[in-house]
C-alpha cells in the first residue's frame, strides 16, 4: 500500500543509523605481491581512524594496525598517501604523532623517524620504497613554532627503509613538491614542484632529478599547464598526465627528452591533486595502458591498445578512486557505482575482456533497489561573468520512495548540493548521505559549476577570479531551471555545502535576488580576507587565483565575502563546524552565526569538539545529518517520523 504523505515527511529505512552502521570509507588500495592486497578503510565507529586491511593470497582477510594507530598523514591538511608496501611490511604515517612508521608481519608499529621539535612538525607523505629495498623516498613537509604558513618547508627526502636514519634530502627550494618516483634502475628520481600562487591543477612542473650527479631537467610542465602523476615503465620511459590540450591525457618522455602522446582524448584522465598517491592509470605486462576517465559527469575505465586503439570497457562502475596493476593482465581499483557503495576490486583484462572480482564489497543495506534515486546528468542554461549565456551540468536526483506519495500537484523541496574544493566535481555513486534526503521526499541537485573538474580546463578556469560569481550564478541557475521545469518547489529551494561549498550557500543567500528559502553551512568560508590571512600553506595563495592577489584586491574580497553582506541575509541558516579546522578555523563559521544572531534571522550553530575540516566521528555525522533534517522541518513546518526519535535542532529567531 502506498501511503500518500507530504514531501520531506516520508519514513524511510535510510536513517542517520544506517549511513554509520559498518560504515567505512575506501581510500587507497596496493598490490604487494607477496602478501596479497591492501587498502585503507576510514571507519566512524572507530572515531574515524583509517585502518590498513591486507586481503591474502588464501583470502583471509587482517586487520593490520593495533588499536591507537590512525594511517593519516597531516601534510598539506588534506593528507593522502600516507602509506605503502613491500614484501609484506607497511610503512605509515600515524595521526596522533605524524611520525613515519614500520611494521613488520606480525610485529608491533616501530618508529622511523625522531619525535620532532615541533609537536606533529615533521610530516611525511606520498613515499617509495627504492628498487632494492633500502631506502624511501617521500615529501616531508616541516612546522616550525613560530610563522604560521610562511614558516613550512616542503622538500623531498630519501631516508632508510629498515631503521632511523638522518632524511637527506633530495628536492627543495619550491613551494611544493609531490609524487617522487625512482626509476626502475634507482638512480634517477622523477618529481612534481610548483610555486605560489599556483595551485597542482594550475601551473607545476615534471622533473628529472639524476640521483649520481645532482642535475635536474624539467621534462615537462610550467605556465599554463598542469602535469602530475608520475610512473616509470620497466624500459625507463616516464609516463605523466598532463592538461596541455586542455584535458588531463597521458604522455610519455622518452630518455632522449622528447614527448610523446600515449592517449590524446576528449576527457579528463586526471583529477585535482587535493590529496598525494593519486593512481588514475596502470601498465600491463604487454604494454596495454589501462585508464580511467571522466566524460558527461561520469567516470568509465578504458584501455590504449598497443596499437594506439582507444576501447571503452564495459563495467558497471561509475567512479574509479584508485587504480593499480596487479600482475601482468590484471588491476585492483576503488570503485563504485550509482547503485554500490564503493568496493575494492580486481579487474582480470586477459585478452582485453574484463572479469570483475569482488575483493571488498560492500556493506549489505538490505534495501530496496526502488529506493534508490539515480542520478541524471542535466546541463542547464546560466551565465558568465559579463552575463553572456553559457552552460553548466549537474547531476539530479528525483525524490524517490516506493512506500509513499506526495500529493497531486505537489512539488518536492530541492536541496541545491555543492561540492568542495571548489577544483572538485559532484560523483555518480552511491552516497546514502544523498539518499537520506531523496528517499524523504527531497529532489537533490548536486552541482558542477563553471571550476569544477571533469569538463575540462576551460570550464575549470571559469572560476578564476571569478569565487563567488560563477558558482552562485550556476547554483542560483540549477534551482530555477528546476523549478521552472515543475521538478522541485519554487518556495523550498534549499542550498546546502561544506568548505569551498559553505562559502558558496553563503554567497547565493545574501544575494537580492536569491531564490532559496533557506541554508546549511558546514564549516564555510564567510570572511575571504580572514581565510587568506589564517589558512595553512597548502591554500595560502589560492585565493590568488580565485578572487585577486591580497592585499592588492581587498576591496573584491570585501565585497565578495559573505560577512561583508550580512545586512541581506534574510533566510534561515544551520551552520556546522569542526573546532580543530585548520583549513577554515571555526571564527569563519562564528562571526557569521554572531552576526545572524543580532539581527534577528533565524539560526542553528553546532561546534563538533576534536572534529577537523570534515566529521569523521560517528556520533558527530549522525547529529548533523539529523540536526539539518530537523531544521528543514522545523523551517517548512513537515513533521518527522516519530519512530527516528530525532532530536529537534535549537533555532534561535524562529517565530513560533
Amino acid at each position: 500500500m502506498i501511503v500518500r504523505a507530504p514531501y520531506g515527511s516520508w519514513s524511510t529505512p535510510i536513517t542517520s543509523e544506517l549511513l554509520l552502521s559498518a560504515a567505512v570509507q575506501l581510500r587507497e588500495v596496493r598490490v604487494d605481491d607477496d602478501t596479497g592486497v591492501v587498502w585503507a578503510e576510514g571507519r566512524p565507529a572507530e572515531g574515524g581512524r583509517t585502518q590498513l586491511v591486507r586481503l591474502d593470497a588464501a583470502g583471509n582477510r587482517t586487520d593490520l594496525l593495533p588499536d591507537g594507530f590512525n594511517a593519516r598523514t597531516g601534510v598539506h591538511e588534506y593528507g593522502g598517501g600516507s602509506w605503502w608496501v613491500r614484501d609484506g611490511v607497511v610503512w605509515f604515517v600515524n595521526w596522533v604523532d605524524q611520525r613515519l612508521y614500520r611494521l613488520e608481519p606480525g610485529g608491533e608499529p616501530q618508529p622511523l623517524t625522531e619525535e620532532p621539535a615541533v609537536p606533529r612538525g615533521d610530516r611525511w607523505a606520498d613515499g617509495e620504497i627504492s628498487p632494492d629495498g633500502e631506502w624511501i623516498v617521500c615529501v616531508r613537509e616541516q612546522h616550525a613554532a613560530e610563522g604560521g604558513a610562511a614558516a613550512v618547508r616542503n622538500e623531498i627526502v630519501r631516508l632508510a627503509a629498515h631503521a632511523p636514519s638522518t632524511p637527506e634530502i633530495l628536492a627543495t627550494g619550491t613551494d611544493f613538491v609531490s609524487s617522487p618516483r625512482l626509476s626502475p634502475d634507482g638512480r634517477t628520481l622523477a618529481y612534481v614542484r610548483w610555486n605560489h600562487p599556483s595551485m597542482p591543477w594550475d601551473d607545476t612542473e615534471l622533473v628529472r632529478l639524476d640521483l649520481d650527479s645532482g642535475a635536474e631537467t624539467v621534462v615537462a610542465g610550467g605556465p599554463g599547464e598542469s602535469v602530475g602523476e608520475p610512473r616509470w615503465t620497466e624500459d625507463g620511459r616516464l609516463l605523466f598526465l598532463s592538461d596541455r590540450t586542455d584535458w588531463w591525457n597521458l604522455y610519455c618522455a622518452e630518455p632522449d627528452g622528447t614527448v610523446a602522446s600515449v592517449v590524446e582524448i576528449d576527457a579528463e584522465i586526471g583529477w585535482p591533486a587535493w590529496m598525494f598517491g593519486a593512481a588514475r592509470y596502470a601498465v600491463l605486462a604487454d604494454g596495454t595502458v589501462v585508464f580511467a576517465r571522466v566524460r558527461g559527469g561520469y567516470d568509465g575505465l578504458a584501455l590504449r591498445l598497443t596499437d594506439g586503439q582507444i576501447v571503452d570497457l564495459d563495467l558497471p562502475f561509475s567512479i574509479y578512486s584508485d587504480l593499480r596493476l596487479a600482475g601482468p593482465s590484471s588491476v585492483v581499483v576503488v570503485a563504485g557505482s550509482p547503485t554500490s557503495e564503493q568496493i575494492v576490486a580486481r579487474i582480470d583484462l586477459t585478452d582485453g575482456k574484463p572479469v570483475v572480482t569482488e575483493l571488498r564489497a560492500p556493506r549489505a543495506l538490505g534495501l530496496d533497489p526502488a529506493l534508490i534515486s539515480l542520478p541524471e546528468h542535466v546541463s542547464f542554461p546560466s551565465r558568465g561573468v559579463d552575463g553572456s549565456a553559457r552552460t553548466a551540468h549537474a547531476l539530479y536526483y528525483p525524490p524517490t520512495n516506493p512506500a509513499f506519495e506526495a500529493a497531486a500537484g505537489e512539488r518536492p523541496p530541492l536541496l541545491v548540493v555543492i561540492h568542495g574544493g571548489p577544483t572538485a566535481a559532484a560523483i555518480p555513486v552511491l552516497q546514502l548521505g544523498l539518499q537520506f534526503w531523496t528517499s524523504r521526499g527531497f529532489a537533490v541537485v548536486d552541482v558542477n559549476y563553471g571550476g569544477s573538474t571533469g569538463y575540462g580546463r576551460p570550464y575549470r578556469d571559469l572560476l578564476k577570479d571569478a569565487w563567488g560569481v560563477i558558482d552562485v550564478e550556476d547554483c542560483l541557475a540549477a534551482a530555477r531551471w528546476l523549478a521552472e521545469s515543475d521538478r522541485a518547489d519554487p518556495d523550498r529551494l534549499c542550498i546546502r555545502g561544506g568548505s569551498a561549498g559553505g562559502f558558496t550557500t553563503l554567497a547565493a543567500l545574501v544575494r537580492e535576488d536569491t531564490p532559496f528559502a533557506a541554508g546549511a553551512d558546514h564549516f564555510g568560508v564567510s570572511d575571504l580576507a580572514a581565510l587568506a590571512a589564517e589558512t595553512h600553506k597548502f591554500e595560502s595563495r589560492y585565493l590568488d587565483g580565485l578572487v585577486g592577489p591580497y592585499p592588492e584586491a581587498a576591496e573584491i574580497y570585501r565585497e565578495r565575502s559573505p560577512i561583508s553582506q550580512v545586512e541581506k541575509f534574510r533566510k534561515p541558516l544551520i551552520v556546522l563546524q569542526g573546532s580543530e579546522d585548520a583549513v577554515v578555523p571555526p571564527a569563519q563559521s562564528e562571526v557569521i552565526v554572531d552576526a545572524l544572531r543580532t539581527r534577528g534571522v533565524p539560526v542553528a550553530y553546532l561546534l563538533f569538539e576534536g572534529e577537523q575540516h570534515g566529521f569523521r566521528r560517528a556520533e558527530n555525522i549522525r547529529r548533523a545529518v539529523e540536526s539539518e533534517l530537523s531544521f528543514y522541518a522545523q523551517v517548512f513546518g513537515f513533521d518527522l517520523p516519530e519512530e527516528e526519535g530525532i532530536d529537534p535542532v535549537l533555532i534561535e529567531n524562529l517565530a513560533g
